[in-house]
């Protein structure tokens, strides 16, 4: 057939999806961005998890080290990585830090993962 006699079939306008919340600002995506930056390392990951997982998610600084093998100056310097993304805040009790999982910040990470189908970012949960 050649191309002067295919017939030409109407294509309809695109009728997007409604929208079920807001979308991320420029901005908004950009501080996010910072915060998912924060926690793609895993020594980071397992340190919040292993803030998160104590009693009023909150843990000394000289209990993280444990099972971790890395020296102190290190960890210290992936909870000051956490603290300034917002995941954490820390308060100096005698020559002690203690460390605070920020419970508005990982709601925040929730809101955005989660979406109305009941998947997390794609995957079915």
């Amino acid at each position: 057939m050649s191309k002067s006699k295919l017939p030409i079939v109407p294509v309809q306008a695109c009728s997007g999806s409604p929208l079920v919340r807001e979308p991320l600002t420029g901005s908004a995506a950009a501080e996010l961005a910072s915060v998912f930056r924060a926690l793609s390392d895993p020594v980071r990951l397992r340190l919040l998890s292993a803030i998160a997982s104590r009693a009023g998610q909150e843990a000394c600084v000289c209990d993280l080290s444990e099972g971790i093998d890395l020296t102190q100056p290190t960890i210290s310097h992936h909870l000051k990585v956490l603290r300034e993304a917002g995941l954490l805040e820390s308060e100096r009790r005698a020559s002690w830090v203690y460390y605070r999982v920020v419970p508005e910040a990982l709601q925040r990470l929730s809101n955005v993962l989660l979406v109305e189908s009941g998947t997390v970012a794609g995957v079915a949960s």
